[in-house]
């Protein structure tokens, strides 16, 4: 009952974040937070980055040549909030900080899913850190 009152709530907090991002035209650089995280979200998070992210960003998180590392500053919460990844795989990106070109809406993802990729990300950055910008 908790974990799944505590699941409609987190959809709720997205989907109000990601609805008055919209409609407000805020750009992805909101710095909102999406929700709070539990070590199950790393977990699951990773896996998920893997199969869905690392191909561009780089298994590591440092980028390859089709994506951008997410442990450049760009990327820290202040700067790109959680809901900026949210928007980012549910409606793409325009190319603005680097030269990869647009990045195109992920498919197959569940708000839980980017949720749990977040997560994981800002794990990761807590631990690396961050590189400077540009690299």
């Amino acid at each position: 009952m908790m974990r799944s009152h505590r699941r409609i709530s987190r959809l709720v907090l997205v989907l109000t974040v990601a609805i008055s991002a919209g409609a407000c035209g805020v750009s992805e650089s909101t710095s909102a937070d999406v929700t709070e995280p539990g070590a199950d979200d790393v977990g699951s998070g990773e896996v998920l980055y893997q199969a869905n992210c690392a191909s561009c960003h780089g298994v590591d998180l440092r980028g390859t040549d089709k994506g951008p590392s997410h442990l450049s500053n760009v990327y820290e919460p202040n700067h790109h909030g959680d809901a900026s990844f949210l928007l980012a795989v549910r409606n793409g990106s325009p190319q603005h900080h680097w030269r990869f070109g647009d990045m195109e809406p992920i498919e197959g993802l569940t708000d839980d899913d980017i949720v749990a990729i977040t997560a994981f990300v800002r794990e990761q950055q807590a631990v690396y850190g961050f590189e400077p910008y540009p690299p």
